[in-house]
């Protein structure tokens, strides 16, 4: 039996005996990969930290580790270290979102197999995993063969030349006295090609001279060669040279001197043993990732890193030389109506058709980055006129215009340019983008479809620049604020929720609300940074109120559609409440109805994503949108709240309210819960109540109030009885 499993088992018995652990603290992930893989027929464990990983690693025998690196607590790269140093001897596969070079370079060096990118496609993960148990098979059988032949001569000469390395041995003269045979699958040389030539045969040219003293390496011990990257000849006779890449080929090189001698005798030179791995799959793997870090994966276009770092060049030759540059901050028009109306897929075909547009109109040394979205910035170095970049620009607004054949649609496109040049707009890289920013809006409010030069008049004008560098000086310099506003059980006046409120204490223009600015942080892209400090200081004020003894109560935060829209909005909500050791169940996002009438899959996958969590799901302003019942029953929600211009409508003309009551018995219909916003009055009150509504908040209680007006508020709170005495 044991001949059989060492030789002849099938697939499927292989997969059958393989243990796989998945690691992550992403719960809706683990339990998507440990479905997929136990139907292709692997035992799965999971765990959902790092220190749970280590303990079932110590636990249990695993053949490979599917391990995601970003984790509070003990991390992925932890976990790893601790696997290597336990030499627990299994493969592991990282599956994770953080595509940065350093991090998967970190997790290749503490020994991981292989890397899948979140989001990630099945049938390469299901490859990826295959591939590793069956390297992880490999090894275990070559440890057995190893086993069985003892100490012995017959066990080293099986080694050597078993091994994939190539291993060889130089004369003092730099002759090959030996070669394994592992020669011929590195090299494509012949044992019998190689003894007795000179190493110069296979050393690349080009590094002959400094390559010569590892390959032939005189020095023992730690001066020795050890894991230098070298460049060696591929023979181009050799009838294996198809499957070689190129005519080179990238190693790995140990090396070192041998002597002779012993006693009293000088030890003389005889030689140098060495060996040299190929890597260059791991060269490559290493460049495409490398790739991807650096690189829109959409459009292969440079990310805003590489373009930063285009840019800082710019700067450097432009102070060297003196001469001007320009920089294009682009936008398609109208084309969100393309995605709404054809779907994402369509879009991103469009993203890559204008991408090659443009690029056709460019030389050489232009830069075209995407920055997201349908945004687009250029690099133009080394202009020689202010005519010339409107020429670009020209050319540019033409190719778009022209019309896009794509999967039977024709589709018609234009285009928005604000451009900004060294230095007479900006001399950092900072200012240059924010103006061509400006510029770019300029020609938005003008009608779009053509291009605009960016000049002072514009930013001293722009209201709408004004207010964004305030919002960044709001997040620097704590002029934000979170207010909450109590949510109460209409049918016995207590306290059962907060809703959280962002208000903004401007330095000159006093106290702000939302409705002041939130439009302005969203096209300004602010919105994520903002949401994710109310978020923090959310979470922050909610510990307080532990600290303080105060029961728990539910809190709900209003969200922007641009925070959905960002692939990790979801992951860094759960980090966050994780973060602060607050429980799920305790939480409630709101979401306006306009933002989800579009029916957008990646807003729709991220609230699936925190209602999976525990996280409650509430559309606000219910009623002012398109209402569907088609999205009502397919979106993630748990509640409508009623927009407060239908409960206004209760007092002010009884006639209205059966929109109220439309809203409420579809609600009942859904098994939704019912809130009402903006009560005011007993008459409003009474109404709610009487529709179902399970909380309602609004002035008849209480405004908003500043966090410590509202740790007051609680503590003092009864404990049992209402909390708030209405008038009669």
């Amino acid at each position: 039996m044991q001949d059989r499993i060492a030789g002849d088992i099938t697939i499927a018995e292989k997969v059958e005996q393989s243990h796989v652990l998945i690691v992550d603290d992403q719960l809706s992930l683990l339990r998507s990969l440990q479905a997929l893989l136990q139907i292709n027929g692997y035992q799965v464990d999971l765990a959902r930290t790092g220190s749970e990983a280590i303990s079932k690693l110590q636990d249990f025998d695993y053949q490979l580790l599917l391990l995601d690196l970003q984790m509070p607590g003990i991390d992925g790269l932890e976990v790893l270290e601790f696997v290597r140093q336990a030499n627990l001897g299994l493969e592991t596969v990282v599956v994770s979102g953080d595509t940065s070079f350093a991090s998967i370079k970190d997790a290749m060096r503490l020994g991981a197999y292989d890397f899948v990118r979140k989001p990630y496609n099945p049938e390469e993960l299901l490859s990826t995993v295959g591939r590793g148990i069956e390297h992880y098979r490999q090894e275990r059988q070559m440890e057995q063969t190893e086993d069985s032949l003892g100490e012995s001569e017959r066990l080293h000469r099986f080694i050597v030349n078993s091994s994939p390395d190539f291993i060889y041995i130089l004369d003092d003269q730099g002759i090959f006295t030996y070669v394994n045979d592992a020669v011929e699958a590195v090299l494509g040389y012949k044992r019998d090609q190689l003894l007795g030539e000179h190493f110069s045969t296979i050393i690349h040219p080009h590094n002959a001279a400094e390559i010569k003293h590892f390959f032939s390496e005189r020095r023992t011990g730690d001066r020795a060669t050890s894991g230098s990257e070298i460049r060696l000849l591929v023979n181009q006779s050799s009838e294996l040279v198809d499957s070689f890449d190129n005519y080179e080929l990238i190693v790995e090189l140990n090396a070192v001197g041998m002597y002779e001698g012993n006693g009293s005798e000088q030890k003389t030179y005889s030689g140098t043993l060495g060996s040299a791995r190929n890597i260059s799959a791991r060269k490559r793997f290493e460049e495409r990732i490398s790739h991807q870090a650096y690189h829109d994966l959409l459009t292969q276009l440079p990310n805003r890193i590489l373009f930063d770092d285009r840019l800082r060049q710019a700067f450097a030759h432009a102070s060297r030389s003196g001469q001007k540059f320009a920089l294009l901050f682009m936008d398609l028009d109208r084309f969100k109506l393309i995605n709404d109306s054809l779907g994402h897929v369509m879009g991103d075909l469009v993203l890559q058709r204008v991408s090659e547009r443009i690029l056709d109109c460019l030389r050489a040394e232009d830069t075209l980055a995407r920055f997201g979205g349908d945004e687009f910035c250029l690099l133009l170095p080394d202009i020689p006129s202010k005519e010339s970049v409107a020429s670009v620009a020209e050319k540019l607004l033409k190719a778009v215009r022209q019309p896009f054949s794509i999967n039977n649609h024709e589709l018609y496109l234009s285009l928005s340019s604000g451009i900004a040049i060294y230095p007479d707009a900006g001399r950092s890289g900072e200012a240059l983008l924010r103006n061509a920013d400006i510029a770019m809006y300029h020609v938005k409010e003008n009608g779009k479809d053509g291009y605009c030069f960016y000049s002072d008049a514009m930013g001293s004008n722009s209201n709408f620049m004004l207010t964004e560098r305030d919002i960044d000086d709001a997040l620097e310099k704590n002029q934000l604020h979170v207010f909450f506003q109590p949510r109460v059980d209409p049918s016995n006046h207590v306290i059962v929720g907060m809703e959280a409120l962002l208000r903004w204490q401007h330095p000159q223009r006093g106290l702000l609300y939302p409705g002041d600015f939130i439009t302005v942080a969203e096209a300004a892209k602010l919105m994520v940074p903002v949401g994710q400090w109310v978020l923090r200081s959310v979470c922050e004020e909610v510990v307080r109120w532990q600290q303080q003894g105060l029961p728990q109560v539910n809190v709900s935060l209003n969200i922007s559609l641009c925070q959905l829209r960002e692939s990790d909005f979801a992951e860094y909500f759960i980090r966050t409440l994780q973060k602060f050791k607050l429980r799920p169940e305790f939480f409630e996002v709101e979401i306006t109805e306009q933002g989800l009438n579009k029916g957008e899959q990646e807003v729709t996958r991220q609230l699936r994503v925190l209602r999976d969590f525990g996280v409650s799901v509430t559309i606000d302003d219910f009623g002012r949108g398109y209402s569907s019942l088609n999205y009502l029953q397919t979106l993630p929600i748990n509640t409508l709240k009623i927009d407060r211009s239908f409960v206004r409508d209760i007092e002010e003309n009884q006639n209205q309210t059966s929109i109220a009551d439309g809203i409420a018995m579809m609600a009942k219909g859904l098994n939704l819960n019912v809130v009402g916003a903006g009560v005011e009055n007993l008459l409003q009150l009474d109404y709610l109540r009487d529709l179902g509504c399970r909380e309602v908040q609004g002035y008849l209680y209480s405004e908003a109030i500043s966090a410590q007006e509202t740790i007051t508020l609680l503590k003092n709170r009864p404990e049992t009885g209402p909390h708030f005495t209405l008038p009669h």
